[in-house]
């Protein structure tokens, strides 16, 4: 197992633990630190974060359920071997979801919903593009679309679309063969359509943003991901 991702748990009872083992093996999957295809040992994961097996086994039970791993019989569980048919998927699955939150934000905001977050967000990220923090800007990117999301102000929406930040920020590491100050551009009229209450015209640049993306993506995965 690779050194993974640590941290301190403080949460009180093993419902709190479970999330925070969520987060830290969720980060170490994404960062790479959990190799797609290797075992999750339960004996082993509660010795790294100090704590008993059961918030643990629940853990690996909610990233199977948000599709970060796979459990075998004899095997137990193991990081899931993305392909590309899954990144086909779930460019699918943000075009089915994110345009429409997208089109809601924009309603929100012009019945006064604040989009300062959503502001701050672009600005974050172009400064982490011009200091050339990739990491930074791949989680800038996803934490931005995640706000367009809860400016929606469906909870429905923005619950069913939590995994997908995740899965984006696994995806985008692993290939992002897009220029980054083309894609900035691109939030940047998406930013201005949703804080201007453009709700046609946010859902339609949401879209066009979403597609530019998945064929540089996929090209850039074909020669390390099965079909």
């Amino acid at each position: 197992m690779s050194t993974p991702v640590t941290g301190t748990l403080n949460g009180r009872d093993d419902e709190a633990r479970a999330e925070q083992v969520y987060q830290l093996v969720l980060e170490g999957i994404v960062a790479g630190d959990y190799a797609q295809g290797e075992r999750l040992r339960e004996r082993a994961l509660s010795e790294i974060y100090n704590v008993s097996r059961i918030p643990v086994r629940e853990a690996i039970q909610r990233l199977e359920q948000d599709g970060f791993v796979e459990t075998f019989p004899r095997r137990g569980a193991v990081v899931r071997r993305l392909t590309l048919s899954d990144v086909n998927d779930f460019f699918d699955m943000r075009l089915c979801l994110e345009t429409f939150a997208a089109r809601l934000a924009a309603v929100q905001v012009g019945q006064g919903a604040s989009g300062e977050t959503l502001r701050q967000l672009l600005e974050d990220g172009r400064t982490a593009i011009d200091e050339g923090r990739g990491d930074d800007v791949v989680r800038l990117s996803a934490a931005f679309h995640a706000e367009i999301v809860r400016l929606s102000g469906n909870r429905l929406l923005i619950d069913s679309v939590k995994p997908l930040f995740g899965r984006m920020r696994w995806i985008f590491g692993l290939a992002h063969n897009r220029s980054n100050e083309l894609q900035r551009d691109e939030h940047v009229e998406l930013c201005k359509a949703i804080l201007g209450g453009h709700a046609e015209l946010a859902y339609s640049l949401a879209y066009s943003h979403i597609e530019l993306g998945r064929v540089p993506v996929l090209a850039g995965l074909a020669g390390k991901l099965e079909p």
